[in-house]
């Protein structure tokens, strides 16, 4: 059995209750984003990570690091070193893309190359 190596790390002997579940608090309830599938609680950050971000766009992180630079992602925070992404940004991203057909104006004008007049 391995010992907690930090110094405020707490042994949990098998069978034993942390202490705020045993001073009666409910876990966390979830809150509707309105976003399918994702429910945040209260202790779940509005903020994601570059990988976590990637993971919910269903993304390579490597994408996301790219259209950092070249442009064309979406909008991203830096707290200090840590790039970081609001859900609200990554929805608003995402809908952005959302098209009917690959015959849509709007599709065809941001995918150059999509309309053939040599046809």
């Amino acid at each position: 059995m391995s010992h907690p190596t930090h110094r405020n790390s707490r042994l949990l002997l098998p069978g034993s209750v942390p202490a705020h579940r045993r001073l009666g608090r409910s876990s966390p309830t979830p809150t509707d984003t309105g976003i399918t599938g994702v429910s945040i609680t209260p202790k779940t950050s509005q903020y994601l990570n570059n990988d976590e971000a990637a993971d919910y766009l269903r993304l390579s992180p490597r994408t996301l690091e790219k259209q950092r630079v070249i442009g064309g992602g979406p909008r991203f925070r830096k707290f200090g070193r840590r790039v970081m992404y609001a859900l609200a940004d990554l929805q608003a991203w995402a809908d952005e893309r959302c098209f009917e057909t690959t015959f849509d104006p709007e599709y065809l004008e941001r995918h150059q190359g999509g309309a053939r007049d040599d046809l």
